[in-house]
């Protein structure tokens, strides 16, 4: 039984490079859009706000 030898050093640099590469496709996904698909997602996003709130029951007022 003799176990693998594994030199701490590299393996806690190839954690943060790691770590920094989820970073980076998180950032890809969340910035990497163009100016036009940032405008069609608010636009539908907008949309989807108007319809929901046109769908609300107002409660009735009550003249006390």
């Amino acid at each position: 039984m003799s176990a693998e030898i594994v030199n701490l050093r590299q393996f806690r640099k190839k954690q943060v490079r790691s770590e920094k590469e989820k970073q980076a496709e998180q950032n890809r996904i969340s910035f990497g859009r163009t100016k036009t698909e940032k405008n069609l997602t608010k636009a539908l996003n907008d949309k989807a706000s108007k319809t929901h709130e046109a769908g609300r029951i107002e409660p009735p007022k009550s003249d006390e």
